[in-house]
């Protein structure tokens, strides 16, 4: 599999789905650790696996189905990914933001964006919704970029600006559903980090001291290449764990825990979801 692709490979694969749905999808989603079931929701879904898509890498972490679930979710048309990729797989930046391109040319105008967290900022608890406001790409900024390399013109500009990354709209229209709702949703910023380790408590010191609110091994390559296309961005973080941020701690952090705590989350965050979509 390439590292980089061109216009046409992601045309090519873009074709293939195409080729299997009767409507063009408008909003993608992407669905993080434990989230999976969310996916469930959605009506007339037509299921492709990721193996028989062009191009399209394969997810490999439990809790990631390894599927795209298209069809009706609110009344919106939307392409759901159930299972993202991730750095610590093995892929590259370009790898793992090849779906969120395909979806573009696909049609998709907006795209929503899951994840589990950690959670950073000491007012958060296992289980809330925060929505992401910013992020801090700790391994884009060391060099790790989705933009990295020859710019595809056809998608944006060569250097975008990421001042608004998480569209105002999208987010005023979150709050406002989820007060609506009356669901509690925190906000606040995201930190990526490449993982496949959780931090130590140093690290999870250092973060917080940037100002980061909540950390994770995703979400920020996706977001960078969305808004680049020109895509409007929603993005929630999951908060599946409390960072532990003391060596004599009894706390430990798992990925069972994250799958456990996901999971428990999804009803709520569904909910919030299908208000949003039914309002665009």
């Amino acid at each position: 599999m390439p590292t980089q692709f061109s216009l046409q490979e992601y045309d090519t694969a873009a074709a293939y789905i195409r080729a299997r749905i009767s409507q063009p999808p408008s909003v993608g989603l992407i669905l993080g650790s434990g989230l999976s079931p969310l996916a469930e929701a959605i009506e007339q879904a037509v299921r492709i696996p990721y193996a028989d898509i062009p191009l399209f890498p394969l997810s490999t972490v439990e809790g990631h189905a390894g599927q795209l679930v298209i069809g009706q979710l609110a009344g919106a048309q939307v392409c759901a990914m159930q299972g993202r990729f991730h750095l610590y797989e093995g892929y590259t930046p370009q790898q793992i933001t090849f779906p969120v391109r395909v979806m573009r040319r696909l049609g998709a105008q907006k795209l929503v964006v899951t994840n589990a967290a950690g959670g950073l900022n000491p007012a958060f608890r296992s289980g809330d919704l925060m929505l992401i406001e910013d992020h801090l790409n700790f391994v884009g900024m060391a060099g790790n970029h989705p933009l990295y390399g020859p710019n595809v013109a056809e998608f944006g500009l060569r250097f975008p600006s990421m001042t608004r990354a998480y569209s105002p709209r999208l987010r005023a229209l979150l709050l406002e559903t989820a007060a609506e709702l009356g669901i509690p949703v925190q906000q606040g910023v995201y930190a990526m980090i490449a993982g496949p380790s959780f931090e130590t408590p140093a690290e999870v010191r250092y973060l917080r001291s940037t100002g980061a609110d909540a950390v994770g091994m995703s979400t920020a390559p996706e977001v960078t290449v969305a808004h680049h296309a020109g895509m409007e961005v929603l993005g929630i973080s999951s908060i599946t764990n409390e960072a532990v941020d003391a060596l004599d701690s009894v706390a430990d952090t798992s990925h069972a825990e994250v799958l456990k705590t996901g999971a428990e989350i999804v009803p709520r965050l569904t909910r919030l979801l299908m208000g949003v979509l039914g309002k665009l």
